[in-house]
């Protein structure tokens, strides 16, 4: 009520005119978002949007999932807050705390599992590249990537790996400065299937809530 005409271009661009371009279904849009704002620190804005994202379908586990799947993009760090604010959001829905859980590996197979998601998907060759030229005191960081970021994350059930691809997509570009991440997650995304109008459409439904920096 105190900025009535910011509020109107803003509903107007975010409500309205993104939502012209690409075919993402409203439940896939929300999920982007909702990734996007974890990794843009919008606290306050991803407690209304998760709300509404659980009215059109979004389950418990897919909004937990996401918040998951940030935890090694964005870092724990950032990831913290919204982790109680999630929990707030389903107990106020009467929503009973722990979930189901959705692992799929234990510490003796995540990394043996990981590095096989992990070559389906940015490709085998790239992968064993990556290896072959990291120096003996960087390679550790490597098979931590094999291991946490694909083993412990990208294994988990309640989301298929192409959606976390493009949840990856839009944490990475909502960042800002990882230019080369994104470049290879483009590449990822490609090989599971979400093709170049997918990921210009994620594009745009971000552009409301992250800027014009996304182009």
């Amino acid at each position: 009520m105190t900025d009535p005409e910011l509020i109107e271009y803003f509903d107007n661009f975010a409500f309205d005119e993104v939502l012209r371009y690409g075919g993402l279904d409203t439940k896939i849009r929300l999920m982007v978002q909702l990734a996007s704002m974890i990794a843009c620190q919008a606290l306050s804005e991803y407690r209304i949007m998760l709300g509404a994202a659980l009215t059109v379908g979004v389950t418990p586990i897919e909004a937990k999932e996401i918040l998951y799947q940030a935890v090694p993009y964005v870092g724990m760090a950032k990831t913290f807050d919204f982790i109680h604010a999630t929990n707030d959001v389903l107990t106020d829905r009467g929503i009973q705390l722990p979930l189901d859980g959705q692992s799929t590996t234990t510490p003796e197979t995540r990394e043996e599992r990981g590095l096989a998601v992990q070559k389906e998907i940015v490709g085998a060759d790239v992968i064993d590249q990556m290896y072959a030229a990291a120096s003996d005191d960087e390679v550790h960081f490597q098979h931590l990537l094999s291991a946490n970021c694909f083993g412990d994350h990208y294994t988990r059930s309640g989301i298929d790996v192409g959606t976390r691809e493009l949840l990856t997509f839009a944490m990475l570009v909502s960042l800002g400065g990882c230019e080369p991440q994104v470049k290879g997650h483009v590449a990822a995304n490609l090989n599971v299937g979400n093709d170049r109008a997918v990921l210009l459409s994620v594009v745009t439904q971000l552009l409301p809530f992250i800027g014009y920096r996304a182009r």
